[in-house]
């Protein structure tokens, strides 16, 4: 290439800047990019392309290092590592990285120090500190946690399927593995979903929780501590007749649970990662890229429940000509439950949790945090935590899911 093509304007100015790139003619900088978002130091490999004007990039990353990457609307804090592939949409804080091959679509947040080998699929994926997914790995619409550093850390093992597609074609599916109430506070014991394997959602699995390689698993594991020594197998083959529906109360209380706590994280970063995210730009930016990530799975979930709950009326009408018997009572109970009440439960979800619940737990932990050193950044301070501190935290987010919860079990 004739290396005397001027260089295009957006390309200059990075360069001006201190932005280290390495072939600054094979590298694409969109016009909506604004310069002053990626800081000096960072080094941009060939072939990449970065547009969006709220695209962040923070001091030490390094993308595409192993093979191009395209970033299209992400917020990158300090020292995160893109090593290729497509990103969108997606919100990566300190430390966070992405091996080659990577497809991260809208919806995906990675906090600090998470991260996954190459090859791997994400979308509507959000990863709480140091979880670490392998290679070959298609893990969308779920929430993991657990572990207390980057050596005792949740992990998902390669060529792992989080299968979040029904054969009635709803994506009511989103799985907890973990939750937000303990895991914000980095000190759960990790979970392992062995490589080879898949979980079916929507699920809920228990911190400490072992899936062994190879598993395919389809329940809930909510006692902590146990490895799940082999799936469960269906006890015959039956008749499978589309868009009718069996019993739905665990679909729903998943998908609402999820909801809270997709709820409780938000008022996490409201209210206490904005001291510990603040004063740095690039982790500002971070922090609104992550409520952005947060508000997107919420109007996610509560669009595939509304879908779920539309289905009900082709279910309920049609079962007995397509199976040839009518539903049982109570499952026709709970199928008519969601069709008629969802109307209001779309409209609570939508508002947010209620007012003032836990506000003396809140406040009694954001009086400690509030006075921690956040010298050390997010993670460290969050480790400094008293026990007491702890357990009002967590009693605080807690309320939050179980308001969410409630929508279903209070009818």
């Amino acid at each position: 290439m004739n290396k005397s093509v001027r260089l295009p304007s957006q390309v200059e100015r990075l360069l001006a800047r201190g932005v280290v790139i390495s072939s600054p003619h094979t590298v694409e900088i969109d016009e909506s990019v604004v310069p002053e978002r990626i800081a000096p130091g960072v080094r941009i490999h060939a072939g990449c392309r970065i547009t969006g004007a709220d695209t962040s990039i923070g001091p030490g990353s390094e993308i595409g290092r192993e093979a191009p990457v395209t970033i299209e609307a992400c917020q990158l804090g300090h020292r995160v590592e893109l090593r290729g592939g497509y990103v969108s949409g997606a919100t990566f804080l300190d430390g966070a990285n992405m091996g080659s091959g990577a497809h991260v679509r809208p919806g995906t947040l990675l906090e600090e120090e998470a991260g996954a080998a190459h090859t791997v699929g994400f979308k509507q994926t959000i990863f709480l500190s140091y979880v670490t997914a392998g290679s070959l790995i298609n893990f969308c619409d779920a929430l993991m946690a657990g572990g207390t550093s980057r050596k005792n850390h949740s992990e998902i093992g390669s060529s792992y399927i989080h299968f979040n597609f029904t054969p009635r074609q709803d994506k009511a599916t989103p799985s907890l593995v973990g939750d937000v109430a303990r895991g914000v506070f980095l000190d759960q014991a990790p979970i392992f979903l062995g490589g080879q394997g898949g979980l079916v959602g929507p699920a809920r699995v228990a911190y400490g929780t072992v899936i062994p390689a190879g598993t395919v698993w389809r329940d809930d594991i909510l006692e902590e501590g146990w490895i799940a020594a082999a799936p469960r197998a269906a006890a015959e083959a039956r008749a499978f007749a589309p868009g009718i529906y069996r019993a739905i109360r665990r679909v729903v209380v998943n998908n609402l649970l999820y909801i809270g706590n997709l709820w409780a994280l938000r008022e996490w970063y409201l209210r206490v990662r904005i001291g510990s995210m603040g004063g740095d730009p690039y982790r500002e930016a971070c922090r609104a890229g992550a409520l952005a990530r947060i508000g997107e799975g919420l109007e996610e979930r509560v669009k595939r429940l509304g879908e779920l709950a539309d289905k009900m009326k082709y279910s309920l009408r049609h079962a007995r000509t397509a199976t040839g018997a009518e539903l049982p009572d109570g499952v026709r109970q709970e199928q008519r439950a969601l069709l008629e009440r969802w109307p209001e439960m779309k409209a609570r979800l939508e508002t947010g949790p209620p007012e003032g619940g836990g506000v003396l737990q809140r406040d009694a932990f954001l009086e400690e945090w509030e006075g921690m050193d956040l010298s050390s950044g997010h993670c460290g301070a969050v480790g400094a935590l008293s026990p007491r501190a702890r357990a009002e935290g967590s009693a605080w987010l807690k309320g939050i899911v179980e308001g969410a919860g409630a929508l279903w079990t209070d009818h």
